[in-house]
């Protein structure tokens, strides 16, 4: 039975709203934030859990002693909130926003809960105040903030006379996927008074419904020519300065979904060590780019004019499909940048998920940029076929591919290869050892034989889809003795960057595996 003064009408329905919400959100963090300090986390989210609760039973009762403690433990919260988070937009947001909430409704349901005619001023001028507070939060997440607030200004990275870059050839500038360009004409001073210098129409209508056709292409630069392809498998060759088109290939290719082109690859023969005549012509196919299609073909094209490279392949086409058994419509695809490696170009292709068992494979391949013909293959179910399946065979169905972005090493050999998950994503039952082996993996191939040296999975039996999306990042990171440490850093879909010598694929920096 209530003790309290038991409001009537609206104010009533206030009254059992707050204490509605206060014990259900309490239930959910107090169960929750006990499950999170039993293995270690804060005791903060239990504690407040079992706050609200009883909280929610006195304003139940119409008791104001409710009110008092929950407003003790949301003060208790925001001192919390930023010791533990500072000033930074977004984990406040998270942390105190539904706090706020029922803040508000409290102080309106405050002077209803009073034995005499209370003053509803202050009470509903408190209410007003969070109002704003809770709407300016709100409003302000529509403008773009950092997760995480730099502590310090970034340095910026000289570049010395002489060394600005000339090229963007690959598509993460280099084969280590650093991205980072020599240049400094644009700086942080003048960023924002860049205007559009040219406007360049490739003639493909983006379909952005999720699985219909993007515009995801970083585009190379070689000398004075942007190449460009587009989500329907075309090459443009642009002059960088006008704009003007160059010439242009299309490919026909089609596919009923997923219909993108991230990047071209791109090979340069060495320079001859005599200077041809300034008059002579450039060897047919000399510079040339590979174009992933849509519809599984790898084609090379002379980055000079655009014709197909005739000694590459069936006239300049691989045909991916080859060794891969059945594949419908739409279930297999190359989406993401070939990596040249040396003389091979290596794909990997993106399967489709979740539609059934039994899959297209998610084999690995590398092709002899020269011929085309195939150098080796990494079947991740078969480790033992390296090249083509025999007749009436195939590679391995639905096994982990290797649909993002690849890297290289030249002076280890090795290239790293971020993995998906033996299909489909969330239904493990079927799945064999070798599946559950390299999944959601980072595994480091010779790039001469396609052998495995290491491999490192980042979620063992991954049914949750946190396969690897991102190009490993190479870099060679300072050993403070004067010497430095081959590494190799990948992000995930975890929130997790995995830092690892890429020599031996063992943890550069700590990673803690706890069961769960």
């Amino acid at each position: 039975m209530a003790t309290g003064n038991a409001p009537r009408g609206f104010p009533r329905v206030l009254q059992w709203l707050l204490a509605g919400l206060m014990l259900i959100i309490g239930l959910a963090i107090g169960i929750l934030g006990a499950k999170l300090a039993s293995v270690g986390g804060t005791f903060y989210f239990a504690i407040m859990g079992l706050v609200m609760v009883i909280a929610a039973v006195l304003i139940f009762r119409s008791r104001r002693g409710g009110i008092i403690l929950y407003a003790i433990a949301f003060i208790a919260s925001i001192v919390w909130a930023i010791s533990d988070a500072g000033w930074t937009y977004w984990p406040l947001f998270s942390r105190l926003f539904a706090l706020g909430v029922l803040a508000f409704l409290a102080a309106l349901v405050w002077p209803f809960l009073s034995r005499q005619p209370a003053n509803k001023g202050p009470a509903f001028g408190l209410a007003a105040v969070l109002a704003v507070v809770l709407l300016g939060s709100f409003g302000w997440m529509f403008k773009s903030q950092p997760l995480v607030s730099a502590s310090e200004a970034v340095p910026v990275k000289p570049v010395a006379a002489g060394e600005q870059q000339k090229n963007w050839a690959h598509w993460g500038n280099t084969t280590h996927g650093d991205r980072f360009a020599a240049l400094d004409q644009i700086n942080k001073q003048n960023v924002d008074q860049l205007q559009v210098a040219w406007v360049a129409h490739t003639g493909d209508i983006p379909q952005s419904n999720g699985s219909g056709a993007e515009d995801q292409n970083t585009p190379l630069q070689i000398g004075d020519t942007l190449y460009v392809c587009t989500p329907y498998s075309k090459v443009l060759a642009l002059d960088v300065d006008s704009g003007k088109e160059k010439w242009r290939y299309d490919s026909k290719a089609t596919a009923p979904n997923w219909q993108r082109c991230r990047g071209l690859g791109y090979y340069e023969e060495s320079q001859a060590q005599v200077s041809p005549a300034a008059d002579a012509q450039p060897a047919a196919c000399s510079r040339r780019l590979f174009l992933p299609t849509t519809d599984a073909r790898l084609i090379a094209i002379d980055a000079d004019n655009g014709k197909l490279c005739d000694a590459f392949g069936d006239h300049g086409i691989v045909d991916l499909s080859v060794g891969m058994g059945e594949i419908k419509a739409g279930y297999y695809q190359q989406t993401s940048t070939p990596l040249v490696a040396g003389n091979v170009v290596v794909v990997g292709g993106r399967v489709a998920d979740n539609f059934s068992t039994g899959e297209p494979p998610g084999v690995v391949r590398a092709y002899d940029v020269h011929t085309g013909k195939l150098a080796w293959a990494w079947d991740p179910g078969n480790p033992n076929l390296t090249g083509e399946p025999p007749a009436g065979q195939t590679y391995t169905r639905g096994t982990p591919n290797v649909w993002s972005a690849m890297s290289y090493d030249a002076k280890l050999n090795l290239i790293y290869l971020p993995t998906g998950n033996a299909t489909p994503d969330f239904f493990g039952g079927e799945r064999t050892a070798l599946d559950d082996k390299y999944s959601s993996s980072i595994v480091a191939v010779d790039a001469t034989t396609g052998q495995v040296r290491w491999h490192y999975q980042t979620t063992h039996h991954d049914l949750w889809d946190f396969d690897l999306p991102s190009q490993p990042l190479l870099y060679d990171l300072p050993d403070g003795k004067g010497g430095s440490t081959p590494v190799l850093v990948q992000t995930s879909k975890q929130g997790m960057i995995f830092m690892l010598n890429r020599a031996t694929g063992e943890p550069v920096a700590k990673v803690e595996e706890r069961p769960v």
